[in-house]
Parts: structure tokens; C-alpha cells; sequence
């Protein structure tokens, strides 16, 4: 039997056939309870049977018709069908052989079904010949539109890229027959994102197509990419999909002082590393292509200043590096600079700016300054009360001079020893000094400003005491001497020494005499012995 097409949108594969191996049992002068059976060549051939899919209407579609040359008027046959879909989505009349599609079908969920016909005796069931294996195809129609199933898309491309400079790639499907017609052929248009970027309309690679696109002037951008099927004509679907283009930045722009001169008042007696003031150059690029270094180039040949940068803020910070003076300096008038941290930018240049930075120095009433930070006296022991010692000095460093009063610690001059002269700074002997108890005498000064009591200054008083021959010689110790009564003549009986609690330099030198009473007595002398400093008592 011969299974014919019978569909109207067959294509050209159609005709296309497979010739199938084999023979086939022909029924031929069949009489009543015989048979004669006879090897014939199949005179058959098999053609693939389509049917078009998503056809609907008020009748079962014809897909084809099968057809067995045992087929003849006077012979009682039945087509049989079965297979994928058989007696559920396709139907075959028994009388006929004609096969319908009795559901609606779609090939992108089964593409072909895969069936076996058979011819059997109407009567007795029996098979005529043996079962073939056919197809039936499911024809595309266009009922897919494309679709973008990764998208929405984002992207980014350099600022000031040139143009054709690939920004990315997008992919679209299509469910259709990428074989059967130009169902599932796309081309790719841009409807959204022009004059900026184009887009190849086979690959869909997108591109830059505008020159010197900016950053700073835009950032981002919204591009719709449409794809359509049926290579793009008239009656194809499309499906449209969206990529957001961020441009990324590019260091071409130079930072740029917010104003050409600041102006700052720094009061003198800021501490060091203090901030005295902050400047900003500000760069329109972002990122690590906005950072700036700040340095000073002129007006600071004493080293009075530095300038650093705030990560934070990209400020640049003023800060004080040695101490101010009014009085010596009342202004500074500084050159500063800004420049990118990249040095090489990528566009142009140069990639720097100046600023003129003015600094007034603000008069602060600072405290008294003491002539020496530690003054050494001296004074002799048992010098008369009042004896002047030494003064010390102290002066308002400000403009306006205020008087200085001095003042001594007490708490360094506990006894009270000391007094000083609350206009000029003289110190006097309040009471008499033994140099033998204290040999030094420190105290604390303190110079106050006559206008304003809370400035003040401290400085360190040495006294030392010198020494005078104020303590008379004293024996080491009480002697008691011992002699026997053979003693001899000029015989040692006992070595005295004595001290002295004042220290001349060159040590002391004692002269050793009997009281006066024993003068006369002829029994014991007296003399000198080791540069005067001993004596010996002799028989």
C-alpha cells in the first residue's frame, strides 16, 4: 500500500521517499475457503505525511490517504493505524485508508509521530501483509515570536570610546522551525538608543555610534533592540528587549579649584598639626580618577605649613607645622596645587591646578616669656635678711605690652626663705641660709600679666649656697689616753684630729695648742703631725 499526502502545504521533501526492503503478501484469485499465496515485489513506496500545525476548523483534517495495491473492488480489506496518536490525535478510515488529525496540534511541543499501517482482512482480521512504519510531520507555521531570555540587559562601555567601539551582545530565539522557511530567521534593529548605538542586525553586536560621548554630560542610556523574525519582512513577529548602557569614566577631566584665592585667619597660638584651613579642587571623573594630592609650591620657605589630603572629602587640609609668631611674621601668602593621583591620564592634560592661599596671623595674648628658662643664683650662708640674690626678667610678648608681676611658688619655698619683688623681679633673703643644712635652694617663679591674670609663665630659681668660715674645729671624738708609769720620754701617747663643717676648697688646716693652763707643764707636749692636720700628744 502506498500512504499519500494529502496535505496542501507539503513541501518539497515531499517527494523525497525511502524505499522500504521486503515483500509483500498479495491476495490474488482468491476462491471461497482458499487461499493462494504468492511472493510479489512490494510495489509501494513510503512518503512522509505532514500536516500543518495549529489548524483548527469545524472538521477533522485530512492528513493523507493509504492505499494497497490488494485494494480492489471485489476484495474485502480494513486499514488498521497504530502508533503515536493513534485513535487519539490521528483517525484512519478502515474503508478507505484516509488519516485525519482529529486535535489541533503544535510542533513546538511534538515536531512528528511515528505510526505503523497495517492491512488486515475485513472478515477474518487476518493481516494481508506485514506492518510498515511511517511519519507524519508536523508543519511550522510562524506562531512564535522572537524572544530576549536573558534580558533586560546592562552593559558599560568607556566614556569618549570611538565609534564601533562593541558595547555587548545580545541573543534572541525563536520556537519555530529554523529549517522549514524564514519562520525562525531574525534580524536585529535598534528602535530605542539612536544616534548613540547601533546594532549589527545579524550578530546583534551593539556599537558605539556617536563620537565623543560623555560621562559627565550622561551617564546612562536605555537602548531597545527589537528582533524580528521571517528575516525581518513585512508579517514576521518581533520581540524587543532592553539593555541600560552605563558609560564608565575615563580620566579626562583635570581638578579644578573651586576659587582662585582662599583666605584664612590663623590665630598665633594654634598647637602644631592643627588644621589652619582647607581647600578643595574638585574634578568632575569619579572614582580613583578624582583624587587629587595637594602640595605647596611657593611662600613657605620657613616650613611653617603642610598641606594633606582628606581621603574622605579629597579636601586639601592646612595644617601647621611650626609654631606662629605675630610679632615676627603677621602674613603668608601661599601657592598651592592640585594634582591628579594618575599620572598618566588617559586624555590630554595637563591634569593640575593652583590656588593662591592668604594666611593672616591673628595677635593672641600669649603668656609672660621669661629671659632664661632656668636662672642659677648664688648667695652666701648667713648673708643678711634682705641681701639682694639676683632677679629674673619676664616681658609680654604681645603688641600691647602688658606689665609682668612676679610671684614665688610657695610650695617650692615651703620655709619661706625667699621673697621677690613683685615689679622687677629682684629676689631677696628672707631668712638666713646654712649652707651645712641645704646647699640648694630651688623655687619657681611665676611671671603674671597685670591685664589678664590667667597668662602666665614659670620659671625655674637655682640658689646655691656658698659656704663661709662660720663653724668652728671640733674634735672627732672624746679621747682618753692611757700611760704606763715607765712611760719614756717622747713616747706617743694618743693622735687627736679634728673636722670642720665648712668646706674651703682647699681643705682646712688646724693648729693644735694646750689650754692655756697646761702651758706650763713640763710632762706631755704637743705637735704636728701630716700638714697640720693631726697632732700628736707626746710624753
Amino acid at each position: 500500500f502506498i500512504p499519500t499526502s494529502l496535505s496542501s502545504s507539503c513541501p518539497d521533501s515531499q517527494s523525497k521517499s525511502t524505499q522500504s526492503g521486503g515483500s509483500t503478501a498479495v491476495a490474488s484469485g482468491l476462491g471461497e475457503g482458499q487461499r493462494l499465496l504468492s511472493r510479489a515485489k512490494r510495489g509501494w513506496v513510503w512518503n512522509q505525511m505532514f500536516v500543518l500545525e495549529e489548524f483548527s476548523g469545524p472538521d477533522p483534517i485530512l492528513v493523507g490517504r493509504l492505499h494497497t495495491d490488494l485494494d480492489v473492488r471485489n476484495k474485502s480489506i480494513k486499514y488498521v493505524l497504530a502508533g503515536e496518536g493513534a485513535g487519539t490525535i490521528f483517525a484512519i478510515e478502515p474503508l478507505t485508508g484516509n488519516i485525519h488529525a482529529m486535535k489541533r496540534l503544535d510542533r513546538e511541543e511534538k515536531a512528528e509521530y511515528t505510526l505503523t499501517a497495517q492491512v488486515i482482512n475485513a472478515e477474518t482480521d487476518e493481516p494481508l501483509e506485514p506492518p510498515s512504519e511511517f511519519i507524519i510531520k508536523v508543519q511550522d507555521i510562524n506562531d512564535n515570536p522572537p524572544q530576549f531570555i536573558k534580558g533586560p540587559y546592562r552593559a558599560s562601555v568607556p566614556e569618549m570610546s570611538a565609534v564601533g567601539t562593541t558595547v555587548t551582545q545580545v541573543t534572541a530565539t525563536d520556537a519555530d522551525d529554523p529549517v522549514y522557511g524564514n519562520s525562525a530567521k531574525l534580524v536585529y534593529s535598534i528602535l530605542e538608543g539612536q544616534p548613540y548605538f547601533s546594532v549589527d542586525p545579524n550578530s546583534a553586536t551593539i556599537k558605539i555610534a556617536l563620537h565623543g560621548m560623555d560621562r559627565e554630560m550622561r551617564e546612562e542610556y536605555l537602548v531597545v533592540i527589537q528582533a524580528k523574525d521571517m528575516g525581518g519582512h513585512m508579517g514576521g513577529l518581533s520581540g524587543t528587549t532592553t539593555v541600560t548602557i552605563t558609560l564608565t569614566d575615563i580620566n579626562d577631566n583635570p581638578p579644578k579649584f573651586s576659587k582662585s584665592l582662599y583666605e584664612f585667619v590663623i590665630p598665633e597660638d594654634l598647637p602644631t598639626g592643627k588644621m589652619g584651613g582647607k581647600v578643595k579642587a574638585n574634578d568632575r571623573d569619579i572614582g580613583e580618577n578624582a583624587k587629587s594630592t595637594y602640595n605647596i609650591l611657593e611662600g613657605d620657605e620657613q616650613g611653617m605649613f603642610e598641606i594633606t589630603t582628606d581621603t574622605q572629602t579629597q579636601e586639601g587640609i592646612l595644617r601647621l607645622k611650626r609654631p606662629l609668631d605675630y610679632e615676627s611674621k603677621k602674613a603668608y601668602t601661599l601657592k598651592v596645587e592640585a594634582t591628579n593621583i594618575r599620572s598618566e591620564p588617559i586624555s590630554g592634560g595637563p591634569f593640575k591646578d593652583t590656588a593662591t592661599v592668604k594666611i593672616v596671623v591673628e595677635d593672641s595674648d600669649e603668656p609672660p616669656v621669661f629671659s632664661k628658662p632656668i636662672y642659677f643664683l648664688e648667695v652666701n650662708e648667713n648673708a643678711p635678711i634682705d641681701t639682694v640674690i639676683g632677679a629674673v626678667t619676664a616681658r609680654d610678648p604681645d603688641a600691647t605690652g602688658s606689665l609682668v608681676r612676679y610671684v614665688i611658688d610657695r610650695h617650692t619655698d615651703l620655709e619661706r626663705q625667699f621673697n621677690i619683688n613683685v615689679n622687677d623681679g629682684k629676689i631677696t633673703l628672707a631668712k638666713p641660709l646654712d649652707r651645712e643644712t641645704d646647699m640648694w635652694h630651688n623655687i619657681t617663679v611665676t611671671a603674671t600679666e597685670s591685664r589678664n591674670h590667667s597668662q602666665i609663665s614659670r620659671a625655674i630659681v637655682a640658689i646655691r649656697v656658698m659656704d663661709i668660715n662660720d663653724n668652728a674645729p671640733e674634735f672627732a671624738t672624746e679621747y682618753e689616753a692611757f700611760l704606763c708609769e715607765n712611760g719614756k720620754p717622747g713616747q706617743v701617747i694618743q693622735t687627736v684630729s679634728a673636722v670642720d663643717k665648712d668646706d674651703p676648697i682647699q681643705g682646712h688646716y688646724f693648729d693644735y695648742r694646750l689650754v692655756p693652763e697646761m702651758l706650763n707643764n713640763p710632762n706631755f707636749t704637743i705637735k704636728n703631725n701630716q700638714g697640720e692636720r693631726l697632732k700628736s700628744i707626746e710624753k
